[in-house]
């Protein structure tokens, strides 16, 4: 019974230490298929005409790996962490939160086998098959019982902001999960959807739009309020915005993936729709990305010497960036430029690389030392290195696609007096690939800093031991 008692008292980092470890692993994955397929694009035969090393097998490898097994193992982990600190309770259901690890760990494997053997649903963001959508909804469900059951259990009443962006994202991707994976299985790897036509599509669309909403932006500020203020050990600069922030957002957000279908079958009051909603989005993301750089108000010169505040900074700015760029990128007029370019291409890396990337970085480097009872990371030299790598891959890499998106987009448009198309495709594409070799130079100097990260993150975990953190008493607790 003494021994029961010792283990309440403590909050459940095991999972945690698992995720933070996975993050970091499948982020070297996903970018290494990244440039695989970056350098494939710029010398085509480096597929060695194998099917399974194709550009359309691996991509949607690349895609899955950065978003769900780098980015979902970085929002497990972040959640985890932040919902027992705030609550002041141990993980609700520690065996289902194993579950979730080894159920997660399981999907990315599926994926990582299935998608260059050629089975895929075809949607974008959604691509895996039937059986693993439905281990991936076991998780999830997993996922959102351990989270909810962890805030119902609090010790505490206040529910910090963070969990807001983290319960909504949690209950928004199920969501979408279901609807936009609805489909009749036709044989164990194979399946038709259950929508046809423009509706497929719209459906489609408004869970791609929505999984950059919520997976790659709920969550992640979920990790921002949390981690920001712990780094800065500022106060949230005004809380009042945050909880603006989070209604604003979590209502706009859903509305505005018709603007991935503008000049299509769509109807066009739909597509004007997605545009409005789109245009509005911009005030909540702006809030978000201020009152997280003015939290360092009173202490911006940590930010000198402190590399870990500046990836979260940093990110801010490029999520600051790519929110701008997404709704004005939305405009019919604007878009009729953009559409089909790799403009469109530099916006979705901006995001990607400048603020996912970035901002669970910064919070891995902030939750591995303290995971393994380590006060900072092994070398917080390589952390500076790190930062400065990836930074300047990243403006290489979104430099190099908007040059060529608004090049493409230009020379497609441009026509002769007698109305004869003024270049070719082919010249397009020819006139592209020095910024391809650029694309591919920004990307691996991205995955190089992902590699010192890797063994940065391996020299803290040896050096250092799993450690036990107590929970606080209640008069004494704080988050």
């Amino acid at each position: 019974m003494k021994f029961a008692n010792a283990q309440a008292t403590v909050y459940n980092d095991t999972v945690v230490r698992q995720f933070a470890i996975m993050t970091v692993v499948w982020g070297v994955v996903g970018m290494l298929v990244g440039v695989i397929i970056a350098a494939q694009l710029t010398w085509p035969e480096l597929n060695l005409g194998i099917p399974w090393l194709s550009y359309g097998r691996l991509r949607p490898l690349h895609t899955n790996a950065v978003i769900f097994a780098f980015g979902g193992c970085g929002l497990f982990a972040s959640a985890y962490y932040v919902v027992q600190r705030t609550c002041h309770v141990r993980l609700f259901a520690d065996k289902l939160a194993s579950f979730t690890f080894w159920g997660w760990q399981l999907v990315i494997l599926a994926a990582a086998i299935s998608l260059p053997l050629g089975y895929t649903s075809g949607k974008e963001y959604a691509e895996l098959e039937w059986p693993i959508d439905i281990l991936i909804t076991l998780v999830w469900v997993s996922f959102a019982i351990v989270f909810f059951g962890t805030v119902g259990t609090r010790k505490v009443r206040h529910i910090y902001v963070a969990n807001w962006f983290f319960g909504a994202f949690i209950i928004a991707v199920a969501l979408l999960h279901l609807v936009n994976s609805a489909a009749m299985p036709v044989g164990w790897m194979k399946s038709y959807s259950a929508y046809a036509g423009v509706q497929d599509a719209m459906v489609q669309w408004w869970y791609g739009h929505n999984a950059v909403g919520f997976f790659l932006t709920a969550g992640f500020l979920g990790m921002m309020y949390y981690f920001i203020p712990k780094q800065a050990e500022r106060p949230v600069y005004s809380y009042r915005l945050s909880i603006v922030h989070f209604w604003a957002l979590i209502f706009t957000y859903m509305w505005a993936g018709p603007h991935h279908l503008h000049y299509t079958a769509l109807p066009d009051w739909t597509q004007s729709l997605g545009m409005v909603f789109s245009l509005i989005l911009l005030a909540p993301s702006w809030d978000g990305m201020i009152n997280g750089v003015m939290t360092l108000s009173g202490a911006w010169h940590k930010l000198r010497d402190d590399p870990v505040l500046r990836f979260l900074i940093v990110s801010l700015s490029f999520y600051g960036m790519s929110t701008f760029e997404g709704p004005m990128m939305s405009i019919k007029t604007v878009n009729a430029l953009s559409h089909y370019t790799d403009w469109t291409v530099g916006h979705v890396h901006s995001g990607a690389l400048g603020w996912v990337g970035l901002v669970t970085m910064g919070t891995m480097y902030y939750l591995i030392p303290r995971l393994f009872g380590q006060k900072k990371m092994y070398s917080v030299k390589a952390i500076e290195a790190h930062f400065w790598i990836a930074t300047i891959g990243i403006v290489i890499y979104i430099a190099a696609m908007w040059i060529a998106g608004v090049m493409q987009g230009l020379m497609w448009r441009s026509v002769n007096a007698d109305g004869t198309l003024t270049y070719t495709f082919v010249e397009s594409v020819k006139a592209t690939f020095p910024f391809y070799v650029l694309r591919l130079v920004g990307g691996l100097l991205y995955l190089s800093g992902m590699l010192i990260m890797l063994w940065n993150t391996l020299k803290t975990a040896t050096h250092g031991r799993a450690v036990d953190v107590q929970i606080p008493a209640p008069a004494a607790a704080h988050a």
